[in-house]
């Protein structure tokens, strides 16, 4: 971007003041959103009430600052491209982080069975706690046979993928005939034998938030806000930081160890 650049989309708060013709929104709403117009790193920001929502009160704005991305990421993953049946069985790979932790719930509200995959021990009891039927420490030496095992024969209909530049050989091991790998994370480039989605039919699926039309993201606001309203939908706060300590998040999202839920500033 050009300089001088604030980042930040997913943002919680109260609104201090409305447009001229914003009809949907008062002064002094709880509210929160999935995109910004100046930057979400600061004490105001400006937004189009388009990608503004109004925040529950049995959430606090902390997990209101959660929900943007991550939530909207997972439902467009299992939802309109995964296309995801109630009795299909789901492996989150990278569940502990915010999409995953929000795929999670997704798809067990959903009537899915879900497999998740963690680091930590912590990250293990966290997505066993929001909703996973089953977790795999991907950190250990043959988790992949385990996940083979736990699934039976037919393998996993859906895997909604963090790190494919790592896992998606694997992935594709994993799956059932007609199964899907949903691409929500990469960090560079990797190489696969084409005859593995063969003999399976299966398919390989990105998914980018930007893509979304205005129908799907209606779908998927409506889907959420009654998440919110009867309860599964519950944002996991991870590590918080002050405004000040921005430099110290970013470099600890680099170098750390594994995801806990999703990482706010406090402002």
């Amino acid at each position: 971007p050009s300089l001088p650049w604030t980042p930040g989309n997913d943002v919680a708060g109260i609104v201090e003041q409305v447009g001229q013709y914003v009809n949907k929104f008062k002064k002094g709403d709880r509210v929160f959103t999935c995109g910004t117009i100046t930057g979400g790193y600061a004490e105001y920001t400006v937004a189009s009430d388009d990608d503004v929502y109004p925040l529950p009160d049995n959430l606090s704005c902390k997990e209101g600052s959660a929900i943007g991305i991550p939530y909207f990421t997972a439902y467009r993953a299992l939802m309109h491209k995964a296309h995801v049946k109630a009795g299909e069985t789901v492996l989150v790979h990278g569940a502990s982080g915010g999409v995953g932790m929000a795929a999670c719930q997704i798809a067990r509200a959903y009537g899915l069975k879900v497999l998740g995959t963690a680091g930590t021990q912590e990250g293990l009891s966290l997505v066993q706690k929001n909703g996973a039927h089953k977790t795999f420490n991907h950190r250990e030496t043959g988790y992949i046979d385990k996940i083979k095992d736990y699934a039976g024969g037919q393998g996993v209909n859906v895997i909604i993928e963090m790190l494919s530049n790592v896992n998606l050989s694997n992935d594709l091991q994993l799956l059932s005939n007609g199964g899907r790998v949903i691409i929500v994370g990469c960090r560079g480039s990797v190489e696969i034998n084409p005859r593995d989605t063969m003999v399976k039919e299966s398919s390989i699926i990105g998914v980018g938030l930007q893509s979304a039309t205005k129908e799907d993201r209606l779908e998927s606001v409506a889907a959420l806000l009654t998440g919110m309203e009867v309860g599964w939908l519950k944002p996991v706060v991870g590590p918080e930081y002050p405004l000040e300590k921005v430099a110290q998040a970013h470099e600890d999202i680099i170098k750390g160890s594994g995801a806990v839920g999703k990482m706010i500033l406090l402002i």
